[in-house]
């Protein structure tokens, strides 16, 4: 199949249609462009929570409750990448995969990615020890970011690699948060957003190791397919927690026991 080819591809990426395409599979720019298809179809920037958020139509609790939520996926960062390394025979690759470590759990004057996202949450007035303990978190957080730290220690390491490249879709996220929520929200001011400013950068250094990684090894059309799922895989991971948000903070407004309640 030729680069153009692949692009002609319906944006409704599925494994029927997947299962339907040639034999030989794509070539890199098709498989790319493939790639590009999950993200246009699915990334959580589609979310109607994701569109309050940015909107402004959320209160001080509801952003409270996705700040909290979200620092759960954030500290698990780390736990994900050190379990891609162990999978990593080759010195040079290792070398190259720890920056996304140290960018989290810092390293040197570099606080770390996680230290930022606790200032966003201390400056919404959530109690550190509490946003640290997770207690407050929706069940539905808890399991869907344990079952991505799950895939990427059980799944072959090209599979955990392709489940990373929602990196492709997240600095056009990081931008459209920071100009909304600066614009909508009363309680947030430019220094809350230091996390998703450093990630403006740090993100496109990220994906473009993985995606060469991942147009170079995938070769065979089991192995594009596999990349493919592992990237919808890793995209309703972050659609399920949103999901949870929307449930339990917007609409129904069922917060699950034990779960965090704004203002209590």
């Amino acid at each position: 199949m030729t680069a153009m080819e692949g692009a002609t591809i319906d944006m409704a990426l599925t494994a029927r249609e997947l299962a339907a395409a040639p034999q030989e599979g794509f070539d890199p720019a098709g498989l790319e462009a493939a790639l590009h298809r999950v993200g246009a179809q699915r990334y959580h920037n589609l979310h109607p929570f994701h569109k309050l958020l940015h909107g402004g139509k959320l209160r001080k609790g509801q952003v409270q409750a996705w700040a909290l939520n979200r620092y759960y996926y954030q500290a698990s960062i780390p736990r994900k990448d050190l379990a891609l390394m162990s999978q990593m025979t080759d010195k040079a690759m290792r070398l190259e995969w720890r920056q996304r470590y140290f960018d989290h759990d810092g390293i040197g004057e570099d606080e770390g990615g996680i230290e930022r996202w606790l200032r966003l949450t201390d400056a919404l007035g959530l109690d550190r020890d509490y946003v640290t303990s997770t207690e407050g978190i929706l069940p539905e957080t808890r399991h869907a970011v344990d079952a991505y730290v799950t895939f990427t220690r059980t799944k072959p390491l090209l599979e955990g690699i392709a489940s990373s490249l929602t990196e492709l879709f997240a600095p056009k996220l990081h931008s459209e948060r920071i100009e909304g929520m600066l614009a909508s929200y009363d309680f947030i001011d430019d220094a809350m957003m230091a996390y998703f400013r450093r990630r403006l950068g740090q993100a496109p250094r990220d994906v473009n190791f993985a995606l060469n990684y991942v147009k170079r090894h995938a070769r065979t059309a089991p192995e594009q397919k596999a990349v493919i799922e592992a990237l919808i895989f890793k995209t309703n991971v972050l659609w399920a927690q949103l999901d949870g948000l929307y449930y339990a903070y917007v609409e129904p407004g069922h917060i699950p026991p034990g779960a965090f309640r704004p203002g209590a």
